[in-house]
Parts: C-alpha cells; sequence; structure tokens
C-alpha cells in the first residue's frame, strides 16, 4: 500500500512539473510584466497552487459531487474553453461550454483506453481514461479552440494527476475498511471474554447467596445493555468508566475485601471519546496480575486527568509487576491469536490504529514494583458517536 501511495505521489509531481511548464507557454503574455528569472517560479506556484484546490474534492473519490467541487480548479489549471469530468456510464460535472457529445466522446476513449483527440465546432476535444490501480474509473475531457499537440501532452498529465489522487482515495478507503473491520473483530472478541467472567462470578452466588446473586446479575445487565446498544466503536469516557464500575463490582464480588480499588477523574474529561471498551482490560489485567505475590490481595487505581488537549489515564496495580521484556511480549503478541485473551495487546493495536503510532499503550513496570499502564486520548470529535 505504502509502495502504491509513493508511486501515485511521483507520478503526480511529474505531471504537474509538466503543466506548469505548459501554463508557462500559455500564459506567457500575463507573465511578462514580471523578470524574467521569476516567470517560471510564478507558473509553477500557480499549478501547484491550484492543484492544491482540486485534490480535497478528488481524494474523496469519483462521484457527482467530487466531480462539480474539482472540475472548476481543472478547467483553470488546463486554461481550456470547457472541462468535463465523466465516469464509464455518465457524465458527472463540466465548467465551460462544453458540447452535447461529451458522452460519446467518453464511451469511445473508454472503448479505445486510450487518449482520444475528436474535432468539432465550435471546439475540439482531448478526452483522457482516469484510472484506479489499471481499472478505468472515468475520463477527463478538456474542449479547446485549437488541439495542439502540447494540449494533448497536457491534458494526459493532468488526468494522469487525478488518477493518482482517485487512486490515493481507494487507498484510504481501503484502510479504513481495513480498520474498521479489525476493530469489530476486536470488539467481538472482547465482548464473550467479559460474559464468561461476569456469569463464572455469579455464578459463585447463585447457590449461597441467591440475593447477592440478583444484585449481581442487574449490574451485569446494565453492562450488557451499554455493551449491546452501541452502533459504532467509539463511546465517551464517562460511560467507558461506567463500564469499568460495573465490572469491578463484579470482581469484588468475585474477591471479596482481598481486592481493593479507587478511581480518580476529572470531570472535565468525562465527555471525551474514546474507544469502546478501551479500559475494561486494562483493569482486567491489573487485577489479574495485581493478585499475584501478595497473599492473593491487590489494589487497583486509575487515575484519569485532563492534560490540556488530551486526557491522561493511568491503570495501576501493586502486584508482583514483571520483567520488562515480558510486558514487551505482550503489546508485540496477536490479539486475534486464540487463546491470547483481550490484554494489553488488544488496546494498544486499537490505540494505534486509530489515533497513530504515538498514542500507543505505556507500560510501566519491573519485579515486585507492581505495573502501571498509561494512555493518552485526545479530545477530538469523533463523527461515529
Amino acid at each position: 500500500m505504502l509502495t502504491t501511495a509513493c508511486v501515485a505521489l511521483s507520478s503526480s509531481l511529474a505531471s504537474l512539473a509538466f503543466v506548469a511548464g505548459y501554463g508557462l507557454a500559455r500564459a506567457r503574455w500575463r507573465l511578462l510584466a514580471l523578470p524574467e528569472g521569476r516567470r517560471s517560479d510564478e507558473a509553477t506556484f500557480t499549478t501547484l497552487h491550484i492543484a492544491a484546490m482540486a485534490a480535497p474534492a478528488l481524494r474523496t473519490g469519483l462521484n457527482r459531487d467530487s466531480a462539480r467541487r474539482a472540475v472548476r480548479h481543472l478547467r483553470t489549471l488546463l486554461g481550456t474553453q470547457a472541462v468535463a469530468i465523466t465516469s464509464t456510464e455518465a457524465a458527472l460535472a463540466w465548467e465551460g461550454p462544453c458540447t452535447d457529445d461529451v458522452l460519446t466522446y467518453a464511451r469511445a476513449t473508454l472503448a479505445a483506453g486510450r487518449a482520444q483527440v475528436f474535432a468539432g465546432e465550435p471546439h475540439g476535444a482531448v478526452v483522457v481514461p482516469l484510472t484506479v490501480d489499471g481499472t478505468v474509473v472515468g475520463t477527463l475531457a478538456a474542449f479547446d479552440d485549437e488541439v495542439s499537440a502540447a494540449l494533448v501532452r497536457t491534458v494526459t498529465e493532468v488526468a494522469r494527476w487525478v488518477s493518482g489522487q482517485l487512486e490515493l482515495a481507494d487507498l484510504d478507503a481501503s484502510r479504513q475498511r481495513a480498520l474498521e473491520a479489525e476493530m469489530r473483530a476486536l470488539r467481538a472478541q472482547i465482548s464473550p471474554h467479559f460474559v464468561y467472567n461476569a456469569l463464572t462470578t455469579i455464578a459463585s452466588f447463585v447457590r449461597t447467596n441467591p440475593k447477592r446473586a440478583r444484585e449481581l446479575l442487574l449490574d451485569f445487565a446494565d453492562f450488557s445493555r451499554y455493551a449491546l446498544r452501541r452502533a459504532h466503536d467509539f463511546t465517551t469516557l464517562a460511560d467507558e468508566l461506567t463500564c469499568v464500575d460495573r465490572y469491578l463490582l463484579l470482581e469484588r464480588a468475585r474477591f471479596g475485601d482481598k481486592l481493593r480499588f479507587s478511581m480518580q477523574v476529572a470531570p472535565e474529561v468525562l465527555p471525551v471519546p474514546v474507544p469502546f471498551l478501551c479500559l475494561q482490560p486494562l483493569v482486567e489485567n491489573a487485577i489479574k496480575h495485581g493478585m499475584r505475590g501478595r497473599g492473593g490481595t491487590g489494589e487497583v487505581r486509575v487515575v484519569v486527568r485532563d492534560a490540556g488537549p488530551e486526557a491522561h489515564i493511568t491503570v495501576e496495580d501493586d502486584g508482583a509487576g514483571m520483567d520488562p521484556e515480558c510486558a514487551r511480549r505482550m503489546l508485540d503478541e496477536d490479539p486475534a491469536r486464540e487463546g491470547s485473551g483481550i490484554g494489553l495487546a488488544n488496546v494498544d493495536l486499537r490505540m494505534r490504529q486509530i489515533y497513530g503510532d504515538g498514542y500507543g499503550l505505556v507500560v510501566e513496570t519491573a519485579l515486585g514494583a507492581g505495573t502501571k499502564v498509561r494512555l493518552r486520548v485526545p479530545k477530538t470529535t469523533v463523527c461515529s458517536l
């Protein structure tokens, strides 16, 4: 994917370099007032500026809206009487006095699979295929009074640049689909694990303390309602902490006074959007390791601080700790591997996929010193909430 993106970018730069030269030739009368050494620079700057204005629309893919927003910039870039963008089936957008033959020209170009020149009145046309990953997805058509060899070359280069932007859009969409599929798989991995632990805890009270079992079932029902109602992969920090609270109540019922826990939360960060079920696995890991090496007792502390543009979260236990190399291996293991549980690797992977590698988990631990897991969450608005 990275190689493809680099190829598309290199192709785009080469295309724009030629277009800048062509633009200098066509606009020479406008540049005569400039010192000779600045004319080429001015044409290059203008070309790059216009391309930058068209790029955001094209990076959303080829459709009527993106074509409509990009076509006027492409006409300015080419300096022709008119420009049209088509898909393989319809004319998507045009700017200037295009002829009614644009779709006929496009179909002929699609059938030929290469650039075509058409004579016509009052304007001739140059039509070039647009491709994504080797597949023709549409055409770029330019209409002008005189169809020269330089115009054919320029339209071809602009079409290559447009194709590069569409290819990058396709890569973005593929990456997003892969991320969404990965997150759905990780979420499906988390929920059954928690269900198993919760029901096992509740089952231990069914005969000895039915009333307590009923209360725990209600706590578990609250968690289930939270988990199953989420249509997206994000929630608020407030809801996530409520989920953690329900989990801790279930675990406290299991371990009794042997498990101590505390939560310290800055109210300002409660509305911050966070990945769904990003904290419960960390608390589960803290309980798992915190109860070791201290006679079966342990304390878990959750601290959430306001840190300007970010929320800083720590989950700490006072257990036996571990060798730092062991912690590194836990982060590196495959979260999808059967039997690997939900643990640190799962949350670390999702945080890095969503926010970037700089937002992975940080684990501070040593033998006999407990374990502290830190994560940072930007205070960004997530559209999927």
